[in-house]
């Protein structure tokens, strides 16, 4: 594996972690029986299951996941947790899950732009991860 491909799996990685650490945050906030619920869940599945596979790629040639950058994830938490504790309706939920599918489909957009000797498979991943995002996207469209 080159250099282009281990980077784009650690992003791509890393991408799915902090989707799925925020799709873990906002889960209290969600009344029990909402269909906004069932949509995370769902997607919350696939972030895990690319994660997974994008550990495995790692795993296979030795090398480490790359972690969300600390200072990021903290912000991202504090900055969450804020606008919940003032509303936390569905609204306002569908609207931050949208905005950080938009950040991740712009993060990972740019990793394929960067990395462009990795390997056709951690692009077709990374092009799976970016799909799943406007997937996801598009049906929070309906709520916000």
């Amino acid at each position: 594996m080159n250099n282009d491909t281990i980077n784009l799996l650690k992003e791509c990685n890393s991408g799915c972690k902090c989707a799925t650490n925020s799709m873990e945050q906002v889960m209290p906030f969600i009344k029990e029986d909402s269909s906004l619920k069932k949509l995370i869940d769902k997607y919350n599945e696939k972030h895990i299951d690319i994660g997974d596979e994008c550990h495995e790629l790692l795993n296979a040639c030795d090398k480490d996941e790359k972690d969300p950058p600390s200072l990021a994830k903290a912000f991202s938490w504090v900055s969450t947790e804020m606008k919940l504790m003032l509303d936390s309706d569905t609204k306002k939920i569908a609207g931050i899950m949208f905005d950080g599918c938009s950040m991740g489909i712009k993060s990972l957009s740019g990793y394929l732009n960067q990395y462009t000797d990795a390997s056709e498979d951690s692009r077709r991943l990374t092009r799976k991860l970016i799909d799943i995002e406007q997937d996801f996207m598009n049906e929070l469209l309906t709520m916000v």
